[in-house]
């Protein structure tokens, strides 16, 4: 009887949604009723018809629910008949709040890089609907990105997992480097403003039931900050001047209740409740390093030790004295109670992971092992069974069953950078792990065979890329050792430098011939003939050092090339001779962007690097044109000039700090500042639009955004889901209606053309 029923109920969400799906316009301009957008998939996913059928691509323009990707999760049905709900689950997470036609455009551009498992296959016909759509794929070697649960402006310290008074998570606790503390939905949404807690990193975050969030930071500071209504409760729970919070636990001294911990760099640990916030006077070991680790561990007769770290060494103190307990190969970075009482979890810099036993004879039962240094280790379960996860510093992440240590077959390659904190969300049928990384961004996975099952793999980014000026457009991308040499008119590609590293590369032309110049990570660039493959011309060796930056640079007298190393230079060359015309060393760090402009009769040069300055030469004369300009906006990614009609050359610099600012070129002065709050910025480029208008395209960590430069008015949010570090846009000269981007990121590079009359 409960299958009939089962079976009714089905029929009944079937027929719904195959009513509703035929309600859906054909026209993406016209928006769907909204409960359409709100529960047509859910009907379709009760009636176990969540397709493509029953959820048109037309309404995922307007869809409201946010619960795609979820759905999606939970019933997993054959793929083929999901493939535009596969490719807009991966960009739901990013596309709260995005217009229609900047959804239609991301997903025509999501769908397109999954469809083509060969790069010279055609692009599926699109449905009608997204003939609206401002852009045009091209082509893609864009892998399905594994999406960022949420970008940071800053580097993420710390997380914590928010959990409510019958210990059910309710939100996610998120510090970062500069102090400042988010209080996330489980969906990676901001659930409050974010609250500026302390005046260095939060290095050091611990959730109590009931929504309370200790903070420790690198300013001696512990705070108290209740998540449910995202405001402070304490600004100042303890604190000590010049010295920072080495680490933060729970410990319950003899005959006393449980107390929380806080170890200073000074050597002092500080005992406080969390009901009061009172300090209490305990018994306490003396710490000798100022980086010392604490933990807090029951033991098998209900007492508790608490456990500290010197160097590479872990000490157990009983209440009155301390002793050596285990010694490890390197520095320690992290130590964990375990399930079981009496045991703990050891990572040190050597790449070890240690399990140990205070009531065993061995102090170390089992061993594991990382690549890199460890940085973090968290408990969780895999297969309903206790299981650690342990972080490294190449990003990647290991999965060890308990209680022997036996590793999960497989390294997942989790951030582009060291991983920086984990936190885990139980309650459904396998744990949820985020981790956060240097590279800014939040990631979940799925603690299951599935995720952390796989052979061990690299990223494999693109490392360049460059696109040609002139038909017929070519464009290359550096990739795994290797150039991907693309024609985009004739839809033809070939491989060239197999088993080079290229850092950079540029498209100039040499006595009439388009050619490929390639950085080389020995520190010299050279020039290919696209066609053969050939070497031609001189090597040009001027760095000392990789070089980061390739542009073609426009003079009166004829066409040169500039480059800028991590040396600090920017050197200009003669292409055709190898000759160095002019090397500036003004540069304090790494040189990372170039950009050029040409017109009404003038030719800059503009730089921008590690040093957070931008400097622009004139490429005539070769002197710098202008004051420097001081951008404060930590690291400059990328440059792009605008000339405009009101403000006159100016110049547009992408920040690490998230920000994108116009400045004027001849006085350094802010023109005007636009913020995306898309984490870092890593490319920009400008493009020419109809009626003497200029369009900024800034990449963040999740999308590509248009701006009108002019009105500062937003044109179009690409939804990619994963980082783009370059951008690259060209325009026929006869062809003002439309131009060609070539965007290159984490996931691999995908060229489209931009209708700029559906702006």
């Amino acid at each position: 009887m409960p299958e009939a029923n089962d079976g009714r109920h089905a029929e009944i969400h079937r027929q719904i949604a195959t009513a509703l799906a035929d309600l859906v316009p054909g026209d993406p301009t016209i928006p769907p009723h909204p409960y359409l957008r709100r529960h047509l998939a859910e009907h379709a996913a009760e009636g176990h018809v969540l397709d493509d059928e029953h959820v048109p691509p037309a309404l995922l323009a307007w869809e409201s629910s946010s619960e795609v990707r979820r759905l999606l999760a939970a019933d997993r049905a054959s793929h083929e008949r999901r493939q535009w709900l596969h490719a807009w689950a991966a960009l739901e997470p990013f596309a709260r709040g995005v217009d229609p036609v900047s959804r239609l455009s991301s997903l025509r551009l999501a769908r397109y890089a999954s469809a083509l498992p060969s790069p010279s296959r055609a692009e599926p016909a699109p449905p009608a609907p997204f003939s609206a759509a401002p852009v045009t794929p091209l082509w893609s070697d864009y892998a399905r990105p594994t999406p960022a649960w949420t970008a940071s402006p800053s580097k993420v310290t710390s997380l914590a997992t928010v959990e409510n008074a019958e210990g059910q998570a309710t939100a996610i606790a998120a510090g970062d480097d500069v102090g400042t503390l988010r209080i996330l939905r489980l969906d990676g949404r901001l659930a409050h403003v974010p609250i500026n807690v302390h005046s260095g990193a939060i290095s050091h975050l611990m959730a109590l039931k009931g929504g309370l969030v200790i903070t420790a930071g690198t300013d001696g500071c512990v705070a108290a900050v209740n998540a449910v209504n995202g405001k402070l409760v304490r600004e100042v729970v303890v604190r000590r001047k010049r010295t920072w919070v080495s680490s933060l636990t729970s410990y319950q001294p003899p005959g006393q209740l449980p107390l929380l911990l806080a170890a200073f760099s000074d050597g002092d640990i500080s005992a406080f409740d969390v009901g009061r916030f009172m300090l209490h006077p305990v018994p306490l070991p003396e710490l000798q390093d100022r980086s010392a680790l604490l933990c807090g561990i029951e033991m098998p007769d209900g007492s508790c030790r608490l456990l500290f770290t010197q160097h590479d060494t872990v000490y157990c103190f009983d209440g009155q004295t301390a002793s050596v307990h285990s010694r490890h190969a390197k520095r320690i970075r992290s130590v964990l109670a375990m399930p079981w009482p009496g045991q703990y979890a050891v990572a040190d810099e050597s790449g070890t992971v240690s399990l140990c036993d205070l009531s065993a004879a061995d102090a170390v039962s089992a061993l594991g092992h990382h690549a890199e240094p460890v940085t973090a280790l968290l408990r969780t379960s895999y297969e309903r069974k206790p299981a650690l996860v342990s972080a490294a510093g190449d990003g990647t992440l290991r999965l060890w069953r308990l209680p022997g240590l036996n590793p999960v077959d497989g390294v997942l390659p989790a951030h582009t950078a060291p991983v920086t904190a984990m936190t885990c969300v139980s309650g459904g049928e396998q744990d949820r792990l985020l981790s956060g990384g240097a590279d800014r961004l939040v990631r979940s996975w799925d603690v299951d065979q599935q995720t952390f099952g796989q052979p061990p793999k690299a990223w494999n980014f693109v490392t360049a890329s460059a696109l040609s000026a002139s038909p017929p457009h070519l464009l290359a991308a550096a990739r795994a050792s290797r150039v991907i040499v693309k024609d985009l008119t004739a839809n033809r590609q070939r491989t060239l430098l197999k088993g080079r590293k290229i850092t950079a590369l540029a498209w100039p032309r040499v006595r009439g011939q388009l050619l490929l110049a390639a950085a080389l990570d020995d520190n010299r660039i050279i020039c290919v003939d696209p066609g053969t493959g050939r070497h031609t011309g001189t090597v040009l060796a001027g760095h000392i050092l990789p070089v980061r930056a390739l542009v073609n640079l426009p003079t009166a007298g004829g066409e040169l090339l500039a480059s800028g190393g991590r040396d600090g230079k920017v050197c200009v060359w003669q292409p055709a001779t190898g000759r160095l015309v002019a090397e500036f060393r003004d540069h304090s760090f790494t040189v990372r962007c170039l950009a050029t402009f040409q017109g009404a009769g003038s030719y800059f040069l503009a730089s921008g690097g590690s040093d957070g300055n931008v400097r622009v030469w004139d490429a005539d004369s070769l002197m710098q044109y202008g004051p420097t300009i001081k951008c404060d906006q930590d690291i400059i990614n990328d440059l792009a000039f605008v000339a405009s009609d009101h403000d006159g050359l100016l110049i547009a610099s992408a920040g690490q700090d998230g920000t994108l600012k116009l400045w004027d070129v001849a006085t350094a002065r802010t023109v005007r500042e636009l913020a995306c709050n898309d984490g870092e910025l890593g490319a920009v480029t400008a493009l020419r639009l109809p009626l003497e208008r200029t369009a900024l395209a800034a990449a963040g960590k999740t999308s590509i955004h248009l701006w009108d430069a002019t009105t500062d008015r937003p044109l179009l949010q690409i939804v990619t889901g994963s980082p783009i570090r370059s951008l690259k846009t060209v325009q026929d000269p006869h062809d003002a209606a439309s131009s060609i981007m070539l965007a290159s990121g984490e996931a691999g590079t995908m060229a489209f053309r931009l209708q700029h009359d559906r702006l």
